[in-house]
């Protein structure tokens, strides 16, 4: 590499497509937070931007190129991306049937790679987010430990249909774990990029 302190690119994708989703608000509060740090460099990826199918390949592309077009654009924009930040919804004790889609249309760009999330909903996520990693392990990623969860009053607060308040209401409560999944994101980050540089 060029640069031997390289700062990592960090992908924050919007892992929810519905028109009346509430991952933007979510998405741009973390998005503020990873870009007011000096040690990286994140943008936004927004699943809406990608008309991805249902996945109907031959095989994951870690065996065979995808043949869709988009399946392939999608590729090609994560191949970019040193780590990732997830917005994870809950739906029935899991992810969004868009997030897990998109995550089965990539594997070699995802591996080695690591990742957090920040989640909402009555429980934050949690059961989401822990969906999230055994995926993440299939998929060879490294996940931070700790991940940001907006759940109970919280989520009441800021969820439009109850509070629909803004979520500096109640960010102090939030800064905490996001410096911590961040710190940890970076971390893994640095350690990875050196990691697929060395075995490039």
């Amino acid at each position: 590499m060029s640069n031997t302190n390289p700062k990592p690119r960090i992908a924050l994708i919007i892992g929810s497509t519905r028109a009346a989703r509430f991952a933007d608000a979510p998405a741009t509060w973390m998005f503020k937070q990873a870009e007011a740090r000096d040690d990286m460099d994140v943008e936004l990826v927004d699943l809406r931007d990608f008309d991805l199918p249902f996945f109907d390949e031959i095989a994951s592309n870690a065996f065979v190129p995808s043949q869709n077009l988009e399946a392939v654009r999608w590729q090609e924009t994560i191949a970019h991306f040193d780590g990732f930040i997830f917005t994870v919804a809950e739906y029935n004790h899991s992810l969004t049937g868009a997030l897990k889609n998109a995550l089965d249309q990539a594997y070699t760009e995802w591996n080695h790679k690591p990742y957090t999330a920040i989640g909402y909903g009555g429980v934050g996520a949690a059961r989401a987010i822990e969906h999230l990693r055994l995926i993440g392990i299939e998929l060879q990623m490294v996940s931070t430990h700790a991940a940001v969860h907006i759940g109970g009053s919280d989520f009441f607060t800021v969820f439009p249909a109850v509070g629909n308040q803004p979520i500096e209401t109640i960010e102090q409560n939030l800064i905490p774990s996001a410096k911590a999944a961040l710190d940890e994101l970076v971390w893994w980050a640095k350690a990875t990029m050196v990691a697929r540089a060395s075995a490039a």
